[in-house]
This record gives structure tokens, sequence and C-alpha cells, in this order.
């Protein structure tokens, strides 16, 4: 071996050594190079992957929890039609509680309605009806014993509103003064609510009272008779009964308070008991009706009983008479006879 051709011993490589190691070096070099580049470029992919594979997450999720949003507003949509289908079969057999809690009363809350006027007038008030449900409501209305008269039949009523609804009570010429009651009504929700109506009617106070169509049943002995209030204020009757015969009196009942009160105009008829007529008799019936503050009336009927074994009798009676009378005739005539003198014509 040959002393420049060995490194170290003070000589230099030969020119083929170097270029070798030149390359050598370089191909080192783009290596590292390519390597480092890789290495660095590995976390930046590997971000870019778990970002992209986050946002799919994301995504996935999103559209999860829309899923699920979407679900309960279905749901809560189905139970909602649920609900008003539950709600309409309800108002199919009843109304609901707040239809049924509506008012009527008259207005400006008065326990009554009152009303006053003369004869052949014509009265107005008002009846006030609440509705406090959450629908309209229609009301039925009508009046009883007194002439009440509405606008309508009906009337409908909003949703938590309150309607004054006017009426009018028609008082005819031949209206009695003095006081009247009635009702004014109305219906709804399958209820119904009664308004107590006071009408006064105006003029002066009267009290009178008659007796009439007095009658008598020979069979059974019964009086009737009609009693007529033709004042202008109640009254509470009293009765007498007084029954007069061929012999005198055969029935005496006196004066009690019936069971009964009489309106100005009203007529009431009654069945007064006669339990025990006489058999045979004509007869006079006298009735007597009074009344505090009118004057006495009086009426009566006149009636003839003639029972079947009473005419027997009679008739058994009469012959009886007869027979006798018609023997005390002979009786006679013999004893006149009998004092007669001789030769004398009697």
């Amino acid at each position: 071996m040959r002393t420049a051709d060995r490194p170290g011993a003070g000589g230099t490589a030969s020119p083929a050594r170097r270029g070798r190691r030149r390359a050598a070096r370089s191909g080192l070099v783009a290596a590292a190079t390519a390597l480092l580049g890789a290495v660095a470029a590995a976390p930046s992919a590997a971000g870019r992957d778990g970002t992209a594979a986050h946002a799919a997450a994301r995504d996935r999720a999103a559209a999860s929890s829309a899923a699920g949003r979407d679900g309960t507003a279905a749901h809560a949509a189905a139970r909602d039609r649920a609900a008003a289908s539950s709600s309409a079969g309800r108002e199919g057999t009843a109304p609901p509680a707040a239809a049924r809690d509506w008012t009527a009363a008259p207005a400006a809350g008065r326990p009554y309605a009152y009303l006053e006027g003369p004869a052949g007038s014509v009265l107005q008030d008002t009846l006030s009806v609440t509705n406090p449900g959450a629908a309209p409501l229609t009301v039925r209305l009508s009046g009883q014993g007194a002439p009440v008269s509405f606008a309508a039949p009906t009337v409908t009523v909003p949703a938590r509103t309150r309607a004054d609804v006017p009426f009018a009570v028609t008082v005819t010429a031949d209206t009695p003064p003095g006081d009247h009651r009635g009702t004014v009504r109305a219906a709804a929700a399958g209820r119904e609510v009664r308004v107590d109506l006071r009408l006064r009617v105006s003029g002066p106070r009267l009290a009178a009272l008659t007796v009439e169509d007095v009658r008598v049943d020979a069979a059974t002995g019964a009086l009737r008779y009609t009693l007529v209030n033709r004042g202008s204020t109640v009254l509470a009757p009293r009765l007498a009964v007084r029954a007069e015969g061929l012999l005198g009196t055969v029935l005496d009942r006196p004066d009690r308070v019936l069971p009964l009160t009489l309106r100005p105009g009203e007529r009431v008829t009654r069945t007064e008991p006669w339990p025990d007529p006489p058999a045979l008799d004509s007869v006079t019936v006298r009735l007597t009706a009074t009344a505090p503050g009118a004057a006495p009336a009086t009426a009566r009927a006149e009636a003839a009983f003639a029972s079947g074994p009473a005419l027997t009798g009679a008739a058994g009676l009469l012959l009886a008479a007869a027979g006798a009378a018609g023997w005390a005739a002979r009786r006679r005539s013999a004893s006149r006879t009998q004092r007669a003198p001789a030769g004398a014509t009697p």
C-alpha cells in the first residue's frame, strides 16, 4: 500500500473518494429533510383529519338533535290533537264549567225586578246576563205569570262579557190596582235562572168580595159556590152557611177562615160539604162571605130534598091521614043518625 493513498498519513484523499463522500452526504441530507418534512406534515394532516372527524360528529349530533326536536314537536302536536279531541268530546256531552257559571239578575244588583205604574201602561226594566266563559253564550229569555216581552227570544252574550237586556211588561187596562207577581226566566247551558218580578199597579186600594154561582146538589147536599176578589188588595175570606127549611133551620155554620187567599181579580170555585141534608124538605141556603176591609157578600139558592124512602113514608102518612079522616067522617055521620027523633028524615 502506498503512503500517498492512506488518509491521515499526511496526504490528501483522492478526488474520486471525495466525490463519493459528498454524494453520500447529499443523499443523507435529502433523506433527513424528507423525513423531517413527513414528520412535520403528519400532525397537520392528523389535525385536519381530527377536525373533519369532529365536524362530522358535530353534524351528526346536530342532525340527531334536530330529529329529536322534530320528534318532540310531532309528539306535542299529537298530544295537542288528542287534547283537542278529548275537549271536543267533553263539549259534546256537557258544557265547560265556565259556561255553566253564567248568571242572570236584575240590573244594578237588585234582589228582584220591581215595576210600578197605572193600568194601561207599558213598563220597562233590564236583565243583566254575565258570561264568564271563553266562548259566546246563547241565552233563551221568557216570562211567566206576567205579560213579559223581550225584543228577541234569545240573546248571544260574548265571552267574558255582561249584556244588559231590556224587557217590557204590558199592564192591560183591566188590570186591578195592587200588587202582582211574575217571573223572568233565562235558560242556557243546561240550566235555568228565574228572576222574581214584582209589579205594583197604581190606583185606589179597594177591598171587595162577592159570592157567585151558588148551587145545591140535592142528591148529596154539597154546596158549590165561587168567590171573586173584585178589589185591588189581597183578601183572606171567611164563610158562614145557613139553611132554612119548612119547619125551621136545618143548617147553621158560623163563619170561619177559608184556607186560601185571593189576589185582585182572582176567582176560586169551592165545594162546601153537607153530609146530612134533610130527606124531605124545601130549603133556602144562604152563604155569607167576609174579608177584612170588605163589605159582607151574600148569595143564596133554593133546593128541594125528596128521597125515595122519605116519599114512601110520606105517602103512607098521607094515606093513613086520609083513612083516619074518612073514618072520623063516618063516625060523625052515624052519630047524627042515632040522635035524630022518630019520623024525622035524616
